[in-house]
């Protein structure tokens, strides 16, 4: 059986070129990230379907990304605005985002770049008034 933790014990990603190709009983070489696909592992859950490798890669994980991805979930959340037909909004789930975006904010004072304080700063200031303005349109619908 050999080591498939992806991490080291101090949090440092582990280098899975470094780590010799296992080999399957076919004879051919898996790599540990390959292996699971070919063993029919679903991502998010056990299945038992077979899913063929993403072929587009994931973006690099940063905190320009988590802040990007928060705020298209809270806009996706907030509707459609205007006379717009489509999804009914959620606003207690938008407000709920937000409020995330405002800790992650709290939390990281000071130790962000003056780039990443600045999207995180337009991302809250944006989706705050937009959660006003479908508040108010909302309201404004239920008067008429």
């Amino acid at each position: 059986m050999s080591d498939r933790r992806r991490f080291s014990p101090e949090g440092e990603p582990l280098d899975e070129a470094a780590a010799p190709p296992k080999e399957s009983a076919e004879g051919s070489t898996h790599t540990p990230a390959r292996e699971a696909v070919h063993e029919g592992a679903a991502v998010g859950g056990d299945s038992g379907h077979r899913r063929e490798p993403m072929e587009m890669a994931l973006p690099e994980a940063s905190f320009e990304l988590l802040v990007v991805s928060l705020g298209m979930q809270a806009r996706m959340e907030l509707g459609p605005g205007g006379d717009e037909e489509g999804a009914s909004p959620n606003l207690d789930l938008a407000r709920h985002t937000i409020d995330l975006l405002a800790v992650l904010q709290q939390k990281t004072k000071g130790n962000l770049t003056l780039e990443e304080s600045r999207l995180l700063e337009n991302s809250l200031t944006e989706l705050r008034f937009r959660y006003v303005q479908r508040v108010e349109e909302i309201n404004q619908r239920a008067k008429t």
